[in-house]
């Protein structure tokens, strides 16, 4: 590859709520040139199509926090998240960092070097610390092995606002929604603002996740999609329940909700480390990746959260990489590896680091495959326990929840992986 070759501070891949909050605190704390690469024409990350309210107040659940009316409890807090994009933005750029939309990072030529392509060509941009905050995306039709035909009127949540409060495009007049999560009930308050009816949500868990219900949506618990039906546009929703009956639910569209994933393209180009269970990139509490040098935040490594929490993460990374800019950072490697038990899904970060750093707000966050009332969770490490905590309420799939972090300096740098593990 050919093209310009420069040299910048830090470098931030993805113009999100991590990349900006990054970019804003190191920018303002005088890193040198703060440069955030944005690959989509306008800046902001998820939140620019999010149209409902509860971005960056108290009650801000996920990047996709459902909002039902005007007037909830989501909406009366915080903003919407055109709102919260722009703030992102602005704060980022009155700052001092420099954003550049429309350039998309194509692959690594050096541990800290990466090759670009923008309006002004090829580029090989070379910096000091690079952050990566690509975040997550939902996976298609395709990728959840759904068969049938392939017609109109197939969404993925962010296709479907991305179609309505970008584009204003038409939708189709009645819609079924699978997946219950928070995510669920947003595709639900934008059909309904694009003037769809929502025949009704489907999830394969036999319990809702959520205590929240859209109101008048019927929910259809423990019903798999078996397959799509129609050609010239969808026609329905194909079911198995759960005691063997089949059915069809008629509609004109489908939006697919949930099933988040990493988007590790770049990190997996670059030959870092990945987890088996977040599916991110392996980091721990300093954010710190296997590549020395590159730091990850935001949903790159946990899809999917809150956007007030990528947030969060983008703040908190600027100290890490101002102290590698300084030529203070503590020693990399040397982290013992988290790894979780069955039901559990993962936790985050999931590594310790070997300067006793903890993570943002001193919790780790966790997932679950299954509803778990009350669960005992249980740090240890050959065979020695470093912690114990009862939760207080019910861990529920698609719902994060959370550990104290005050056990990590009771971890055997010397030792084998620390195990977490729900009784």
């Amino acid at each position: 590859m050919t093209g310009e070759a420069r040299e910048v501070d830090v470098l931030i891949v993805g113009a999100g709520p991590a990349g900006l909050a990054a970019g804003a605190e190191l920018a303002a704390a005088t890193a040198g040139r703060v440069e955030i690469l944005e690959r989509e024409q306008e800046a902001g990350g998820i939140p620019r199509h999010c149209h409902h309210g509860g971005f960056g107040g108290r009650l801000d659940r996920s990047a996709y926090a459902w909002a039902s009316a005007a007037g909830s409890a989501y909406a009366r807090r915080g903003t919407t998240g055109p709102d919260f994009a722009r703030r992102g933005v602005a704060a980022a750029v009155a700052a001092g960092a420099a954003l550049r939309t429309g350039v998309t990072v194509t692959g690594w030529a050096g541990p800290r070097t990466v090759e670009t392509t923008g309006p002004a060509g090829l580029e090989r941009i070379t910096a000091r610390a690079v952050i990566l905050a690509t975040g997550a995306r939902e996976r298609p039709r395709s990728a959840r092995l759904i068969p049938g035909a392939r017609p109109p009127g197939v969404y993925t949540t962010g296709e479907l606002q991305q179609a309505v409060h970008l584009y204003g495009q038409r939708i189709g007049t009645t819609a079924v929604v699978v997946g219950d999560e928070p995510v669920g009930h947003a595709a639900v308050a934008t059909l309904r603002a694009a003037g769809v009816h929502v025949v009704a949500m489907v999830t394969d868990r036999t319990a809702p996740a959520l205590r929240l219900r859209s109101p008048r949506v019927p929910l259809l618990t423990g019903a798999t999609v078996t397959g799509l039906t129609g050609r010239a546009r969808l026609s329905g929703v194909a079911l198995r329940h759960e005691d063997g009956r089949t059915t069809t639910l008629r509609c004109d569209t489908v939006v697919l909700t949930g099933d988040f994933v990493p988007d590790h393209e770049l990190a997996r180009r670059g030959e870092i480390l990945l987890d088996p269970g977040t599916r991110g990139p392996a980091y721990d509490a300093a954010h710190r990746t296997s590549r020395p040098g590159v730091f990850a935040v935001g949903n790159l490594l946990h899809a999917v959260e809150r956007a007030g929490y990528a947030a969060q993460e983008g703040r908190a990374v600027a100290v890490p990489v101002l102290h590698r800019l300084a030529g203070t950072e503590g020693p990399a490697g040397g982290g013992r590896r988290l790894v979780v038990d069955a039901p559990l899904r993962w936790i985050a970060p999931n590594m310790t680091g070997p300067d006793g750093a903890r993570p943002p707000g001193d919790r780790f966050v966790l997932r679950t495959w299954r509803r778990l009332p009350r669960p005992l969770l249980v740090v240890s490490q050959d065979g020695r326990e470093l912690h114990r905590q009862r939760l207080l309420s019910t861990a529920v799939p698609g719902r994060p929840f959370t550990l104290r972090a005050d056990w990590v300096d009771h971890v055997d740098p010397d030792g084998t992986d620390v195990r977490i593990t729900a009784l």
